[in-house]
């Protein structure tokens, strides 16, 4: 359902993607040394707090190799420094020789093989003066942090509100999306105009499209006037697309139209209406996994993310505790209730591994201090080690790693489901396709991965 805000600064609570360099953000330098198999020397020097790897055109660092998949891999910063995360890639990651799915970069210098691409990745030294360029604040509106990545985020913020461009902004549940996306629009140019909100999640795919594209009298059961989309009633506005990753896979080539025209065609009729809105769309979900798998538009993807944000987990920035705990409980008109949290609490809670994000880190401090109850740590989630049978399932599973076990189980099922797909659609790899919600190509390189023929499906 949408919902329309007209003044961002009601909520309260707690990157643009560029080649060029931030001077407010980490830096690597990247040399390639070998690209589709072939030796190169091309170098290139990246800052920002992601930086992404791929085929596709809208990486920050794009090979150009049909090894490498469209979004391979992705390099963040973290509290230990520079980390690598595989994106779910077809052919895999290494980093010095070893496969890894997420790993620490712990050396200045390393080496990384994407299919028949090899990269030597520099970490750089931090810049003169980059500390003190950190020490400028403590809060930006509703966003509070002391963090060198927090500042980092709200350098962006001031940045990307002056810019024009949509927006696409991740990070997990909780760690406060929609508030970064309210404090971009209340320091943007359209700051006087209407903030409209769409949950993408959850809803139907007539309810999407009624919602974002709106519908002639007639068109839908009970829609008797013509109903305007969230992009015409934005007005000149903003529309916030609440976790677009959900949106049905059937309705990203109308979303994917409607930003690159700036137009959108109401249900039922046939003539298109040109629109003015920025749009900021949100995600918890690590869409480059998605596109690899061939569930969401990777053209829509680097569309909505012309600017990109990330925002860190609570895990990651625990030094920003007391600045939370402080602002939660100056909200709730408790600040007498400070001294519970003494320094002992802090240390305790930083080991905490906070899933639900500063969402979850209100909801402690609102219990703990409301209802006299307090310990260091959140409410343990329930145990499934508890239940009967578990033990000896357990202790069968543990016989082997976890990520031999992971991709054993991963690759069973993609096996027996392939089969079972194909004998469904008779052979038929486009309906197969629609059927599993994949993208035909990626589930032609699944056949293979596999060894199966379209034929052998069958037997």
């Amino acid at each position: 359902m949408s919902r329309t805000r007209l003044d961002p600064r009601a909520e309260r609570a707690t990157r643009p993607s560029s080649q060029a360099q931030d001077p407010i953000s980490p830096s690597l330098e990247f040399l390639v040394e070998r690209e589709a198999g072939v030796p190169t020397q091309r170098s290139l020097v990246l800052s920002g707090d992601v930086l992404r790897i791929g085929s596709n055109a809208g990486n920050e660092l794009v090979l150009n190799d049909p090894t490498v998949s469209r979004v391979h891999c992705k390099i963040r910063t973290s509290t230990r420094g520079w980390q690598i995360v595989d994106t779910g890639s077809l052919n895999g990651t290494l980093l010095d020789g070893v496969r890894v799915r997420d790993a620490d970069l712990a050396r200045s210098e390393c080496t990384l093989v994407l299919g028949e691409s090899q990269l030597r990745i520099r970490l750089l030294p931090a810049k003169e003066g980059l500390a003190q360029q950190q020490k400028t604040t403590f809060a930006l509106g509703a966003l509070y942090g002391q963090s060198p990545i927090m500042r980092r985020v709200f350098s962006k913020i001031t940045k990307i509100a002056k810019a024009d461009g949509d927006v696409l902004i991740e990070g997990e549940s909780g760690t406060g999306k929609e508030l970064v996306a309210a404090e971009i629009v209340r320091r943007s140019s359209r700051a006087d105009k209407p903030f409209i909100i769409i949950d993408c999640a959850g809803l139907s795919r007539a309810r999407v499209e009624l919602e974002l594209f709106g519908a002639m009298p007639g068109a839908f059961p009970g829609i008797k006037e013509l109903t305007p989309g969230a992009f015409e009633a934005a007005k000149g506005g903003t529309v916030l697309l609440d976790e677009v990753a959900d949106l049905p896979v059937d309705i990203q080539p109308m979303l994917l139209r409607a930003l690159s025209e700036r137009e959108v065609r109401r249900v039922g009729s046939h003539s298109v209406v040109r629109f003015d809105a920025r749009v900021i769309a949100t995600t918890n979900r690590r869409i480059e996994d998605a596109i690899n798998h061939g569930q969401f538009r990777e053209d829509l993807y680097f569309r909505l993310g012309a600017l990109r944000m990330d925002i860190p987990p609570l895990r990651e920035r625990t030094e920003d505790l007391p600045l939370l705990v402080g602002a939660i409980l100056d909200e709730l008109g408790l600040t007498e209730k400070l001294p519970l949290f003494t320094e002992d609490v802090y240390r305790a809670m930083a080991e905490q591994p906070w899933p639900g994000n500063v969402r979850e880190l209100r909801n402690f401090v609102e219990r703990r201090v409301i209802t006299d109850e307090f310990d260091a740590q959140p409410e343990p989630a329930p145990s499934r080690e508890e239940e009967p049978g578990a033990s000896t399932a357990s202790t069968k599973v543990v016989e082997e790693t976890f990520r031999a076990g992971k991709d054993r189980i991963v690759s069973e099922f993609e096996r027996r489901y392939l089969k079972a797909l194909f004998e469904w659609s008779g052979g038929n790899v486009s309906r197969a396709a629609r059927k599993a919600g994949l993208d035909r190509m990626y589930l032609h390189r699944l056949l293979q991965r596999h060894g199966i023929k379209r034929d052998a499906a069958l037997d």
